[in-house]
């Protein structure tokens, strides 16, 4: 094992590789109760899904490990999985076994641009503001959902949204939980999304509000509610791939894919020191690895997964190979003995873990360049939407459709790449469509 990574040539060890990976795995342990109660939101079930969350992380981060040799975790994504359920599902009635045709879909189509170097051409193609904006707009959005979850936001028929009651029991519960997991992020503490999920619940069990499990400890939930859904789904109605909602739910998961995975793998690889210049080591393994965890994330059951940025925690400890990602898929298989805790890990026990991740989301704010308004009105448009459409693709589809009109004006349209003009005439029809 250690010839194969080549410990002598990363400077590593085994003590640092070990460590690297439980430090990953502490970091991104959240996703286990996250996602289950994300997805759950789309009428799937929450046991099944803690088990397909579990069981994509582990296929993925082994892909990872043995084809690119990367210290990087992979599991179903932040983001990508709200999509799934509030705006495919919940927004425009797609039911959820059609969805996972569609992230089929879009992982296949991720694979064979990767496979034939087509995906460099297309991440060049979309505007940096875009794709930032992008970014910036999924992490208001999840905010807002863990806003939700926890109550400190309620509708109102006047306004549309107000604060909620904060001195309720369960939404004070959510407030002391984010004290609790910034303060253990501020203090550097490796896993503080995690361990402050464990300090919450324990928190809420004390006050009453949350019920203590019958059990800590049992075998893994059964996986056969979502497992191998998209293949059936595919055969039993292909009638329902041929609408342009179905077109515009693969466009959305292969945009974020897209650039979610790249900037993870970039960041990861700098820091682990696997650049060579301004290129990564063994790119193009890494990037068939990624793509290919979503084609099995699909087969599985649940929403696309991607390279995880809590890897660089890992790298931080000492990570350099991919012996690392095999620690970090081996604790995954272990974490799914522990599915009675999801009775514990409540909505309110989420919502700190969506909140931060909103803020780590909009980090990449200030590298917009909001002083050109041909830039700055479609990327404002974008990051705005999701949150107030509830729709991460409301919000891609705007910037798409935006961009090119003000670039145009502006005396700019030359600059546009040729698939910008396509993207554009994609996304007005989605939009006559919605009308």
């Amino acid at each position: 094992m250690a010839r194969y990574f080549d410990f002598a040539r990363e400077g590593t060890t085994w003590q640092r590789e070990i460590v690297g990976g439980v430090t990953t795995f502490l970091a991104m342990a959240y996703i286990m109760f996250v996602n289950p109660t994300i997805l759950s939101a789309a009428g799937m079930d929450q046991g099944a899904l803690f088990t397909a969350t579990g069981l994509s992380a582990i296929v993925g981060t082994l892909l990872m490990a043995l084809v690119a040799r990367y210290p990087v975790g992979i599991a179903p994504s932040m983001g990508l999985n709200a999509f799934f359920a509030y705006s495919v599902v919940l927004g425009m009635g797609v039911s959820w076994q059609t969805a996972l045709v569609g992230v089929l879909f879009s992982g296949l189509i991720f694979v064979a641009i990767t496979a034939l170097r087509i995906r460099e051409m297309v991440l060049d193609a979309i505007p940096l503001d875009l794709k930032l904006a992008s970014a910036c707009g999924i992490g208001l959005f999840i905010a807002l959902i863990g806003f939700e979850d926890a109550g400190i936001v309620v509708d109102n028929q006047a306004t549309l949204v107000m604060l909620g009651n904060l001195t309720a029991p369960a939404t004070l519960l959510t407030v002391v939980g984010l004290i609790v997991s910034v303060g253990l992020m501020l203090r550097r503490v490796p896993g503080a999304i995690f361990f402050g999920m464990v300090v919450t619940s324990l928190l809420g069990i004390a006050m009453g509000v949350i019920a203590m499990p019958d059990a800590v400890v049992s075998l893994a939930p059964s996986v056969t509610p979502v497992f191998g859904t998209a293949i059936s789904q595919l055969f039993a109605h292909p009638e329902s791939l041929f609408t342009l909602n179905f077109l515009v739910v693969v466009l959305t998961f292969l945009f974020v894919e897209f650039f979610d995975t790249a900037g993870t793998l970039m960041a990861v690889a700098n820091k682990a020191g696997l650049m060579a210049g301004n290129t990564m080591r063994r790119a193009r393994p890494a990037m068939l690895a990624d793509s290919s965890s979503v084609v099995a994330s699909a087969l599985i059951g649940t929403s696309p997964t991607t390279s995880y940025i809590e890897s660089t925690a890992g790298v931080a400890s000492g990570a350099r190979t991919g012996m690392a990602s095999i620690v970090t898929a081996l604790l995954f298989a272990a974490a799914l003995f522990f599915s009675p805790l999801l009775a514990v890990v409540t909505a309110h026990v989420t919502a700190p873990a969506l909140i931060i991740v909103g803020v780590l989301m909009v980090s990449s704010l200030g590298e917009i360049d909001w002083k050109r308004l041909e830039i700055a009105v479609p990327a404002f448009l974008t990051l705005i939407a999701m949150p107030a459409t509830y729709s991460i693709a409301n919000g891609i589809a705007l910037g798409l459709v935006m961009y090119p009109i003000t670039m145009v004006v502006a005396g700019r349209g030359r600059e546009l790449h040729p698939v910008m003009y396509i993207l554009f005439a994609i996304f007005v029809a989605y939009f006559a469509f919605l009308s």
